[in-house]
This record gives structure tokens, sequence and C-alpha cells, in this order.
């Protein structure tokens, strides 16, 4: 038997919601067996369609997709409430004490000192910092030693290069122009065409394309620029075009499929031509 939902606004509303969908007394089954796991999967994706609305600068979708992914949030808290491990109220409460610690320059209290930070630049290395002692802290407890510890498997691929890049480079194992990465990027396109020449087996062909996207993923870091998102934006325009290569070829009246390589090509260079 259905029952009216809970009334108000708010997150106070939203976690009632989710208490009832979890409630075995009514609740929604689907939603009853779900477990930490099982709904990982769903605040990944609801944080890339975050993203998504973002690049596309659509903020109504952005909207529903934050909400979205705050409802990620309050199904996590209501299962680790539902385990006696922690609740909604202590995850806010957690990053409302992080944030503090982590802007003493704006917070003066037991976590701050009022330290100015004159730029954004500056706020950014004394965050790094501040992450740098804590995720030392965390290792001396749990007896971890690496500069690499604590960036997590479970990150996108490039995303995890790049961060791990990072943490090599505070302790001084990096290049600080990028003509030496680009040199390396050579290398790499040198050796993946060795194998290739070889006939190489797909191990070794495999190990020396991670090579080279790992070096872009370095050019890209040392330009201070987003690896995922310069990907992600040219795959975005060559979407864009060859969606463009087809609708001319049922323009005239030729299935896109049907033509040969060099006649796709030239519609390639009409769409490229079109948008200059």
């Amino acid at each position: 038997m259905s029952i009216p939902p809970p009334s108000g606004t708010g997150i106070d509303r939203l976690l009632r919601i989710m208490a009832q969908l979890r409630s075995k007394d009514g609740g929604c089954p689907w939603d009853i067996e779900q477990d930490f796991s099982t709904i990982a999967p769903y605040t990944i994706e609801e944080a890339y369609e975050v993203a998504d609305a973002i690049e596309k600068r659509d903020m109504p979708a952005l909207k529903d997709e934050l909400g979205d992914l705050l409802f990620q949030v309050v199904f996590h808290g209501r299962m680790a409430e539902e385990a006696g491990l922690f609740g909604f109220e202590e995850i806010a409460d957690a990053i409302s004490e992080k944030m503090v610690r982590r802007h003493p320059h704006v917070f003066t209290s037991e976590a701050g000192d009022g330290t100015a930070v004159a730029t954004a630049a500056d706020q950014t290395v004394n965050w790094e910092r501040m992450k740098a002692a804590e995720r030392a802290s965390q290792a001396q407890e749990a007896e971890r030693h690496s500069a690499l510890d604590g960036v997590i498997a479970g990150l996108p691929a490039l995303t995890r290069a790049v961060k791990i890049q990072k943490r090599a480079a505070r302790v001084g194992f990096d290049w600080t122009e990028p003509a030496p990465i680009l040199d390396k990027i050579e290398e790499e396109i040198d050796e993946l065409r060795a194998e290739l020449t070889n006939g190489a087996a797909a191990e070794r062909i495999e190990d020396e394309l991670g090579d080279l996207i790992f070096a872009l993923a370095n050019l890209a870091r040392r330009l201070d620029l987003d690896a995922e998102g310069a990907l992600r934006r040219a795959t975005a325009k060559f979407e864009r075009r060859f969606r463009a290569m087809e609708a001319l070829a049922t323009a005239e009246g030729r299935p896109f499929d049907s033509l040969p390589l060099d006649e796709q090509d030239a519609l390639w260079n009409r769409v490229k031509a079109n948008e200059g």
C-alpha cells in the first residue's frame, strides 16, 4: 500500500524520502536490496553527468544532475546509518571541518589561524601542502611510505595517471619544460611503431601504447591542461564532424556506409573547411 510522500522542502525532505525508500515497511524493493558496491557505479555515472551538463552549459540539466548526485550521497549515508557506521549529518560535519581546516586564511578558529593567502594560486599551493601533510599523517598511521600512496585505483585512467605524475613531481621526479616530454612522446611513438613493424604480440603493443598515452598525459599536466577534458572535447569534435559527414552524404543521396574511404575522407575535409 502506497503512502503520501514526506512533506517539507530541502535536505530534510530528501532524507525522509530516502529513509522511506529503504524502509522494510512499504519501501521500494530495489532500493532495499542495494548496498555500497551496487550503488557505487551509479554515483560515478551521476558525477559524469554533472560534468557533461557543465560542458554543455545546460544549467537546467545541471540543476537536475546535481540533485541526482546529491541523492547518491544521501543513499550512501542512509546505508551507512543503517549499518551503524555514520549518517548524513556526520558526512556534512566531516566535510565542514575539512573545509575550515584547509582554509585557515578565511576562518579563524582552532582549525585556522587567519593566515593570509593573496591569490588563487597561493591557495592551490597551500591546499596541496595541507593535503600532503594529512596524507603523511595517514601514511604513518597505516605504515605506508611511498609518495604515491593514497591515489585510488578506481579513478579514470587518465585522471589517475596525472595524479600519480603530480605525486612524483612533488618529490622532484619531473621534467620542468615541455620539450623533453615531447622528445619522450616521439620516443614512445618510435617504440610503438617498431613493435607494430615487428609483428609483436598484442601485450607488447598495448604496453607501448600505454606508455605513449601516459607521456601525453604528462604533457597535458606540464602545460596545465586537463587531459580528461581535452580528450572529451576531441571526442565531441569527432562526433560532431562525423554526424555532419553523414548528413552531407544523405543530402547528396549517398549512403555514408557505402562510400569508399577516400570519399568519406573528402567529406571529412569538407566538414572541417565548413567549420573553419
